[in-house]
């Protein structure tokens, strides 16, 4: 979350008028992110997410919402997508497609303990079983076929060493997702950034997660891995606590059992995982867009994080 378009109050207000939630008390900008812009907005029936879109497209937004909206139906805690009067998940602000979310309670968890992951293992396999059935969806925009394209752009950037490591472990990849045992890994949509910003913690209610941007069609196990690489480090040296992802994979499987394939692919895939956000990251760093706040992101941090999964990345299981 970020802001890229600064919207008025009274802006805001007016466009809250086509909702049935009340007259706007106030609205301030979310930091956090780096995709679109998000205010908090409070009014005098409730406590919302305001987002506008900045680079989905009209033609795709409608899936994002579809499956909010249809995990939060099946009881997963997220965002529910509020239509207008006119019965719509989305409408324009400031020239931008924007939409209006519930917003969760909860605190995001900076320092999580091997409790909080078996939380959000369950709960990420509650939201595999819910997307089940929830028919097709985009491919990861950010998934294996934008890898090399990243990597071009950033490559002049890099020193030999970390293009070496870039060059060997998208060929790594290229080469598993031919085979039929990735094949065989189940998939649907998924959140596919369930990092500690994104998930929502309450003593009451339990984990939430927000920010579904990201979502696309995927393995089931690749968001796992995602998830592992951020709530499961040690944030010194990026290697894995043990305790931590013995909490998260027992909290997934307490609900949805990893097939005998899913636990010889969790060593590659968690590589995966570290390098999809280590070329995100380059790639906002190196090609940067204009935002009113914005909080970046340390590619460094990836880049160990890669290096500790291709060093030592099969103790886990």
């Amino acid at each position: 979350m970020a802001v890229f378009t600064a919207v008025p109050h009274d802006q805001i207000d007016a466009w809250l008028t086509g909702y049935d939630v009340g007259r706007l008390q106030r609205a301030h900008g979310i930091a956090q992110g780096v995709e679109n812009t998000n205010y908090f907005v409070d009014t005098d029936q409730g406590s919302y997410v305001l987002t506008l879109i900045e680079r989905i497209s009209t033609h795709d937004l409608p899936f994002y919402l579809r499956l909010m909206k249809h995990l939060a139906l099946r009881g997963i805690p997220c965002p529910d997508p509020v239509t207008d009067r006119q019965g719509r998940l989305w409408s324009r602000l400031s020239g931008k497609p924007a939409t209006l979310v519930s917003r969760l309670p909860g605190i995001q968890v900076a320092h999580p303990c091997a409790e909080d992951c078996a939380l959000v293992g369950a709960l990420l396999a509650r939201m595999h079983l819910a997307a089940a059935d929830f028919g097709a969806a985009p491919p990861n925009s950010r998934g294996l076929q934008w890898w090399p394209a990243a990597f071009d752009a950033v490559g002049h950037s890099l020193d030999e060493d970390q293009s070496n490591t870039i060059a060997d472990e998208i060929r790594l990849q290229q080469a598993y997702v031919q085979t039929p045992q990735y094949h065989s890994l189940p998939a649907s949509a998924v959140h596919a950034d369930c990092f500690r910003d994104n998930v929502l913690i309450d003593a009451h209610t339990g984990p939430g997660v927000i920010d579904f941007y990201f979502a696309c069609e995927d393995k089931w196990l690749f968001d796992l891995a995602v998830a592992c690489n951020d709530w499961c480090v040690d944030h010194d040296n990026g290697q894995l606590k043990s305790t931590h992802v013995r909490a998260l994979l027992d909290g997934y499987q307490s609900v949805r059992a990893l097939q005998d394939a899913e636990l010889e692919a969790w060593p590659i895939l968690l590589r995966a995982a570290a390098l999809r956000f280590w070329l995100s990251r380059l790639y906002d760093h190196f090609l940067p867009r204009d935002a009113e706040v914005l909080s970046p992101k340390d590619p460094g941090w990836f880049e160990r994080i890669l290096h500790a999964r291709r060093t030592r990345a099969t103790e886990i299981i």
